[in-house]
């Protein structure tokens, strides 16, 4: 639809009419005339008397109204008369259409119009009943479409909060509307925050100024409920921002605010005003919850001393590891159905980019192989009359792309199919002339242990005189690989430095975990994979 608008090129309302009759299985053949006609190709009626019908539509016959019309002004027919020979076009009862047929013929010889000329005007009308479309109906979806592009354009951030908040329960559109946000309306999506968000979500601005934030609404988190939401929200209203998460704990009302919602509410970061890491924040929540429920049950008790609250130390957060950027994003996306505050490929991207040069955005088909490269973002099978095949969805954060993956190839690399994944694939790129888009069709697939192997020159890793040889020996044992990369290493004391390649037993698959092993033990900085 958006394709049809840019090369129509509306300028007025009927414009929007005839497109949205036009785009609909069979007429749509004839979006090409149109614009061309629109455009300034020439055409010719189908009888002079057919202009003041037909014009509006540069001489093509989309809707029901026009077919009527026609039979009244070449056929004589009175409008109840053409109404029966449109019902009668739309059923194609022979029978009928030849006694339609004639009628017309005879309205038209009155006229002085040859037999062969009503012939052929009454097929054009026959073709074009076939699926014409009520006037009427077009225009009030027209009028629809309209006004929701009006407020899309001049006020976006209201317009699009909106349609967030009516398809908050469906992740899948959510998403789509936060990424229309951010690339077509160029509007900036703030992460639902305990002590900002409502219910639903809601543009934000400064006063007096047009809104051009959205504030991500806490009923789209997943695992909460608007009982929920609301008894969150009269809650800080009454009392102010929440300080910790113990004053939450203590402050929600718990038959609304369960557990369940709380983690929800940390996975997807609205409680990163708060200042902890969300890793420290799940791992206290049952302790958070214990300290509420206790300071309700001694708040009707008296004590010997009085009033002795301030001689009770806060509780102390609950000591965790922190998450890394990949577990912060796949727990938001287990909260919000996809990730917000960035990307899984934006890890991978320094390094990818490397050997993976060409962005989903800028895909074009061509004659050659292509390398492409993306998170896994869904996966499923499809049965066809070549056998089983997979389809995989890619994403790099610019654009999203299906690539086939066939039978024997899918099952020899089953287990680097998985979502939230890297995968390399070097393939055929063609046009899809069915959807506009691109075929993508898989030849080899890496995740990105494979990838490093086969375009990296080796793992590199730097030591210095306190390096404890045997760790690094114990460290990549597990990971040995006859076809891995080869392992260089760079050791420095006091007196000199030098590089050796360790012989080819020992070479590695160098995935995350090794990686990570190696960084946790010399410092990533210590530990590099490079390229040429």
């Amino acid at each position: 639809m958006q394709g049809m608008l840019k090369d129509a090129r509306p300028d007025r309302f009927e414009d929007i009419i005839a497109l949205v009759a036009l785009y609909r299985p069979g007429p749509m053949d004839l979006i090409p005339d149109f614009c061309k006609r629109k455009h300034g190709e020439k055409f010719d009626y189908p009888d002079p008397r057919t202009e003041g019908i037909l014009s509006e539509t540069y001489g093509i016959m989309v809707y029901q109204e026009q077919v009527m019309q026609m039979a009244q002004v070449v056929g004589g027919y009175s409008l109840g008369g053409a109404d029966l020979l449109r019902r009668a076009m739309g059923k194609k009862k022979a029978e009928e259409m030849a006694e339609h047929r004639q009628i017309f013929r005879d309205g038209a010889a009155k006229d002085g119009l040859k037999q062969e000329k009503a012939d052929e005007i009454f097929d054009l009308m026959e073709k074009f009943a076939g699926y014409g479309f009520n006037k009427s109906h077009a225009a009030a979806y027209a009028l629809l479409s309209y006004h929701t592009a009006y407020l899309k354009a001049h006020h976006p951030a209201a317009f699009m909060a909106a349609n967030m908040s009516l398809a908050m329960d469906d992740t899948d559109k959510v998403k789509i509307l936060v990424e229309d946000a951010l690339d077509v309306c160029k509007l900036k999506m703030l992460p639902p925050d305990i002590n900002q968000s409502d219910y639903r979500f809601m543009p934000v601005g400064e006063a007096g100024k047009k809104a051009t934030q959205i504030r991500y609404g806490m009923g789209a988190v997943k695992g909460s409920g608007q009982n929920a939401i609301e008894s969150i929200v009269n809650a800080r209203k009454e009392g102010g921002p929440f300080l910790d998460l113990f004053d939450f704990c203590k402050r929600v009302d718990k038959r609304q605010v369960n557990r369940r919602t709380i983690e929800s509410l940390i996975r997807a970061g609205a409680m990163d005003s708060l200042k902890q890491d969300r890793a420290v924040l799940l791992a206290t929540v049952d302790f958070a919850l214990e300290v509420a429920e206790q300071a309700e049950a001694s708040a009707n008790q008296v004590s010997l001393f009085g009033d002795d609250d301030d001689m009770i130390p806060p509780p102390e957060y609950v000591k965790a590891e922190h998450w890394s950027d990949r577990q912060r994003l796949l727990e938001e996306k287990q909260a919000l159905g996809f990730y917000l505050s960035g990307h899984l490929f934006d890890a991978y991207a320094p390094e990818v980019r490397q050997f993976i040069k060409t962005t989903l955005t800028k895909l074009e088909p061509s004659r050659d192989l292509r390398l492409i490269g993306g998170v896994i973002a869904g996966l499923r099978s499809q049965m066809t009359q070549r056998g089983r095949l997979l389809i995989v969805t890619l994403d790099d954060g610019t654009a999203v792309v299906e690539v086939t993956v066939y039978g024997e190839l899918a099952e020899e690399y089953k287990s680097i199919f998985k979502e939230d994944e890297f995968l390399a694939v070097l393939g055929k790129v063609s046009e899809d002339r069915f959807n506009g888009g691109l075929r993508i069709t898989a030849e080899k697939v890496m995740d990105i242990g494979r990838a490093r192997v086969q375009f990296s020159q080796g793992l590199r890793i730097n030591l210095d005189a306190s390096a404890d040889t045997k760790k690094l020996a114990e460290i990549l044992q597990p990971h040995l690989n006859q076809e891995g990369c080869p392992v260089l290493v760079r050791y420095e004391n006091q007196v000199a430095s030098a590089e050796l390649y360790l012989s080819d037993a020992w070479r590695v698959n160098p995935d995350d975990q090794l990686r990570k092993k190696l960084g946790d033990w010399l410092l990533a900085s210590n530990v590099k994979i490079e390229y040429a």
